[in-house]
């Protein structure tokens, strides 16, 4: 621990053999948030010019693209800085900052993934229906809705534990996650329960509420004509692939803070990467290639030139 002007840093010590592949570290890094930004910006670009796409289920996945790059730039900036770095530190109040934003956005992708889940919903189960119900208006509530909910959750949380003692300061990790908590010298039960409570109201209902509407499209699905069939199958499983991979990153996440001690400091800087690494890059790819309108205008876009 280091005070300055009383400004408490934490280290950061989730590296592998830092000083030797600092220098690799950072261009791999680098070249994957480049890669992120590229990828997210450029399908959100082609939904934002092009007026056959200004549809709720677009706009929901442009939502979700601008969420992916958001949730990169809360960690990969200050990892580039890192490698870089002599020593990998972070202040209580930065860490406490990216920790916030860092579980904001992650409750925030799966409200998104929840409005999507509700517009496929209405738009296979209740046809006749869909241009009252997904106006522009609902549109715009459920935006808000996915965005400011998390991040009032969670700020009600981190502010409570902004100020509390901690009696370590080494972070056995790469970033500010659910791993401050073992710096603390005490977590109360109440602490527990109130965390407990967050989760499950910007993650596990969310998951519940999703699991329902595609239970019920599948349902409806199988007892209608082929071509309803066909048109669930096109829109909903790139959602519910999106949906299985971003939780399964969210569960090794949850693995590598409680068992951190259990694993080699190799692996749990591997299982700590799954979760900023590939996700980012899933979703760009995903809605690229398996949405049929956006891969018509992506490929239109890159082969302008031959044309």
């Amino acid at each position: 621990m280091d005070n300055v002007l009383n400004v408490t840093y934490i280290t950061i010590d989730g590296y592998v053999d830092m000083d030797k592949y600092r220098y690799v570290y950072f261009l791999i890094m680098f070249t994957v948030y480049i890669l992120i930004i590229c990828s997210n910006s450029t399908i959100v670009y082609l939904i934002w010019i092009h007026q056959s796409l200004h549809e709720p289920m677009y706009i929901f996945i442009a939502a979700l693209l601008v969420n992916s790059v958001l949730f990169s730039t809360v960690v990969y900036p200050k990892l580039l800085i890192d490698f870089l770095s002599e020593k990998q530190i972070i202040s209580q109040s930065a860490c406490h900052f990216q920790r916030f934003m860092y579980f904001s956005l992650g409750g925030s992708e799966f409200l998104l993934l929840a409005a999507m889940a509700f517009d496929r919903y209405v738009s296979i189960c209740k046809p006749l229906q869909y241009a009252t119900i997904m106006r522009k208006t609902t549109v715009s509530k459920l935006l808000v809705l996915a965005w400011f909910l998390p991040s009032f959750q969670v700020a009600v949380t981190v502010a409570l534990k902004a100020n509390q003692k901690l009696c370590r300061f080494t972070l056995t990790g790469i970033f500010c996650n659910a791993a401050i908590n073992k710096l603390y010298c005490v977590v109360t039960k109440e602490q527990f329960v109130r965390v407990m409570i967050v989760l499950f109201n910007i993650e596990l209902l969310p998951v519940l509420f999703i699991l329902f509407t595609y239970t019920r499209i599948l349902i409806i699905s199988y007892r209608s004509c082929r071509e309803v069939r066909r048109k669930a199958a096109q829109t909903c499983l790139p959602h519910l692939i999106v949906l299985i991979n971003f939780s399964c990153f969210c569960g090794y996440d949850v693995i590598a803070t409680k068992l951190d001690s259990d694993f080699p400091k190799t692996v749990r800087l591997i299982m700590t990467l799954q979760v900023v690494l590939y996700h980012p890059l899933f979703n760009p790819i995903m809605y690229g290639l398996k949405m049929k309108e956006i891969y018509k205008h992506l490929k239109r876009l890159f082969c302008s030139d031959k044309n």
